[in-house]
């Protein structure tokens, strides 16, 4: 009888342990799995039980005279699964402590280490506990007496949510979300952010609504059990020597591999309509999107998928990053765009007879600003915010119109007869661009969708899916509301309102023929930031009024980190020469410890203040590396980065340190002075403060931020 050919999964946890391995270590895992496909039963492989494992399935294999492999051999099946490498004592001390078990409620594959010293019984269920409870009355005046946080849910509630049944008593014990985080690490991720979000306010019904339910569940079938979405969370099978190649060259670019509980419910599914899914900044929405692009391409059987952004070098970030984890073919079916550019090409293809005008067109404003009545006494600068945040927002095309539009969020009042006054300026603005054969891009979107609607024969795609959404306006939705032909997975939209950089125009996807009811989520748990760092940008905008991109609020409460780090560093030097010094001072320290310059980045908020950095560092012979709007960030590159703030969206590093944060940049002065009034002034504040939420996000490891003369109003508060 022909024994059918074993399968060798991975842990995410055991990719990130061959990353730290010597590189010949690294060589000797390669010949090892080698070997195992070759023959898992090879007497060469050196399987050994591990003495005093709570967990008999876990066997070590030799990598080399120092080094071993941890692995799981069931009992029974074929699947075998790497868990952890190391020192030959480290890595027998992880298998003792851990277990690597199918969880009997959903199915999934867990690896947990449960407390020694825990219970072997389970905790009495919460019936059980109410019938003890009359002996049990007596309290202490002088201590709080803090009921157990989980006390209200059933032992087979918690399993469903992905508790392992040999934590059970621990869990019992928890009374707190500091509790809670003191076991985070011991526990399965999809665990812990479910009880996380039960602790910070949603219902068991909530947490199980998106989460599988398998009618049976073999505890001892672990091929089935690596099919499940759960188990793909932290559990990979190489498709082919490729593929495995690819994961032991980037071991810790996980992402490309795995996705959390949260995102990959919301990638792997068919919906019924248009999604948004919001989230703080590092809880993965890009991560998300990219990972929804590669399964519409996999999963819908015709159409293109459009993949779009508002920013131009964010998309060329992105399709760098779908070309890691796509094939060839799936890359075939998926068109990377910011809508700018995609605008532009179809709008020429469709033989449009003006040119795109990206900004204003100074020369055709001044001639309309010409026409403003001198009585009114609205400045410049009000005849600017309100074609931006009247006019061309809510698409008005005539007087009529105007008279009628909503103004709501505009700081100066205007009736309707002075709204028709007003309004010879915006229309003679229109007609000098249309004497220069221009378009300003929000009619140019309006242009497309016209064309689009009035087109039988469709626009080619299957669906869309749209990054930082928040950027975008309400022409922009309704444009991309044609693209996609409405129904089964058509719009996966992604973004938060709290990292809007391209200024303020609120939109209400519903009022663009959107309709996200029923089919709104959002991410909870950050994976990128410290909770330190995020606990600090959070409040930049705390009390702020942030959108939700369908007329709602958002705030950042409920929203966690899985790591912890320092808190972020302020410091104030007098000049610029003494903030240099402590940059080289900085920069040489880490490259003396072992760390990479390429890890760490310096922001600041203009170009000319980046550049006068960058030549002072030149100056003191430390390697730079200048990230330019249209230049991706290449790893090739050694040297520490250089940027500006707004081109570090949907990057990240190791360290970043923003500098330069003086009153006068942070916020930068001209970006908020001259504001028609008082609203555009605290929309125009809220975006600077978006723009160094976004910039401190980046952060992995550690946040410096710098300052000298005056430092930014900002951090007074923060």
């Amino acid at each position: 009888m022909t024994v059918p050919k074993a399968t060798m999964a991975m842990s995410s946890d055991f990719l990130g342990a061959f990353a730290r391995l010597p590189s010949s270590q690294q060589r000797s895992v390669r010949t090892l799995i080698t070997r195992f496909n070759a023959d898992s039963t090879a007497g060469g492989l050196n399987y050994e039980r591990v003495q005093g494992a709570r967990d008999r399935k876990l066997r070590s294999l030799r990598i080399d005279g120092s080094y071993r492999a941890i692995i799981s051999k069931p009992e029974r099946g074929n699947v075998h699964i790497l868990l952890w490498a190391d020192k030959h004592d480290e890595a027998y001390e992880w298998a003792r402590r851990h277990r690597c078990d199918i969880n009997p409620e959903t199915g999934a594959i867990q690896v947990y280490e449960p407390d020694s010293g825990a219970p072997a019984e389970p905790h009495p269920t919460p019936d059980e506990q109410s019938a003890d409870a009359g002996q049990s009355e007596r309290l202490d005046d002088e201590f709080e007496v803090r009921e157990p946080a989980f006390r209200d849910l059933r032992d087979r509630q918690l399993t469903r949510l992905g508790m392992p049944t040999a934590m059970l008593p621990e869990v019992r014990e928890v009374r707190d979300d500091a509790e809670l985080d003191a076991m985070q690490a011991r526990l399965p991720v999809e665990a812990y952010e479910a009880l996380f979000l039960y602790l910070a306010g949603e219902t068991y019904e909530q947490l199980v609504a998106d989460r599988e339910a398998p009618e049976h569940v073999d505890t001892g079938d672990f091929a089935s059990a690596l099919n499940r979405t759960e188990s793909r969370t932290r559990f990979v099978v190489a498709e082919d020597d490729l593929a495995l190649e690819a994961m032991l060259n980037a071991p810790l670019e996980h992402w490309r591999v795995f996705l959390h509980p949260t995102q990959r419910r919301l990638v792997e599914r068919h919906w019924n309509g248009p999604v948004r899914v919001l989230g703080g900044a590092g809880t993965g929405k890009t991560v998300a999107a990219m990972h929804r692009a590669r399964w519409l391409a996999r999963n819908l059987p015709e159409g293109r998928i459009l993949f779009t952004t508002f920013a131009r070098n964010l998309a060329t970030d992105i399709e760098n990053n779908l070309r890691s984890i796509c094939s060839l073919d799936e890359m075939s079916r998926i068109e990377v765009a910011n809508l700018d550019r995609w605008v532009v090409r179809f709008l020429r293809g469709r033989r449009y007879e003006f040119q795109v005008e990206f900004g204003r067109n100074r020369e055709a404003w001044q001639r309309a600003l010409d026409l403003k009545p001198p009585d009114l006494d609205l400045s410049d600068s009000f005849y600017e915010d309100e074609w931006e945040q009247v006019i061309q927002a809510k698409g008005v095309v005539n007087e009529q119109e105007y008279r009628h539009v909503s103004r709501v969020g505009r700081g100066t009042r205007l009736g309707r007869r002075a709204r028709v006054r007003v309004w010879p300026v915006f229309e003679e603005y229109r007609a000098q661009l249309a004497e220069r054969g221009l378009k300003e891009v929000d009619d140019a979107y309006r242009d497309a969708a016209a064309l689009l609607r009035d087109d039988d024969s469709g626009s080619g795609y299957a669906a869309v899916v749209v990054d930082e959404a928040q950027d975008m306006g309400a022409q922009a939705f309704s444009l991309i509301r044609a693209i996609a032909p409405a129904g089964r997975d058509d719009l996966f939209i992604a973004g938060d309102g709290h990292q809007r950089i391209y200024g303020r125009n609120r939109v209400v996807m519903g009022r663009c023929g959107i309709d996200i009811r029923g089919r709104s989520r959002k991410l909870r748990l950050n994976y990128r930031t410290t909770e330190e760092t995020r606990r600090w940008a959070s409040h930049l905008l705390a009390g702020r009024d942030i959108d939700d991109l369908d007329g709602g609020s958002d705030d950042n409460k409920g929203i966690r980190s899985l790591t912890q780090g320092p808190e972020p560093m302020l410091r104030r030097f007098d000049s610029r020469e003494e903030q240099i010094a402590f940059l080289a001072n900085y920069l040489t320290t880490l490259q003396a410890g072992g760390d990479a310059l390429r890890a760490v980045c310096i922001v600041a908020r203009t170009k000319g203040e980046r550049d006068a950095i960058e030549q002072h560092l030149h100056a003191q012979d430390i390697e730079t590396d200048v990230i330019e709007g249209d230049t991706v960030d290449d790893p090739a590159h050694t040297g520490v980065r250089l940027a500006t703030m707004h081109r570090v969206k949907g990057l990240e590093f190791e360290r970043m340190v923003m500098a330069s944060m003086n009153e006068g940049l942070v916020p930068l002065y001209a970006a908020i002075a001259g504001k028609g009034d008082d609203a555009a002034r605290e929309s125009a504040e809220i975006e600077e403060r978006s723009l160094v939420y976004v910039a401190a996000t980046r952060a992995k490891k550690e946040l410096l931020v710098l300052s000298y003369g005056s430092p930014s109003p900002f951090f007074g508060d923060a």
